[in-house]
């Protein structure tokens, strides 16, 4: 068991950049494959980024790739995910996840925190 709490969300205009974290308790992180979704209203929640323990990649859906960066520090329990040039279409609420394989389904990571809304004004 890990538990998750995002923060970092707010308003932002376009072009800027935010840093969402997300703090684990529970569990060390050094257990854990790492990730990033977002869910905007109307839509499925979506993959944004991943990091894996196992093997020390990241993971980016298309639509960040350039833009988005995750990072973990295991030793203090911290994932980031820094959101450089925001556009209007990464409006959302996003959300940490964590699990034991890597995954582009949200069905497949096991624990979740509540989110942290990120608005994007153009």
């Amino acid at each position: 068991q890990v538990d998750l709490v995002e923060s970092g969300g707010g308003l932002a205009q376009a072009g800027t950049s935010l840093r969402l974290s997300c703090a684990g308790s529970g569990r060390p992180f050094s257990d854990y494959h790492l990730a990033w979704f977002r869910q905007a209203p109307g839509k499925e929640r979506e993959f944004v980024a991943a990091s894996t323990w196992s093997v020390g990649r990241e993971y980016y859906a298309d639509s960040v790739k350039g833009r988005f960066t995750i990072s973990r520090v295991d030793a203090k329990n911290m994932v980031y995910l820094q959101m450089n040039n925001l556009k209007f279409e990464d409006t959302a609420k996003y959300y940490c996840a964590a699990g034991s394989r890597f995954s582009w389904s949200q069905s497949e990571w096991t624990y979740w925190g509540q989110g942290t809304q990120v608005t994007v004004s153009s």
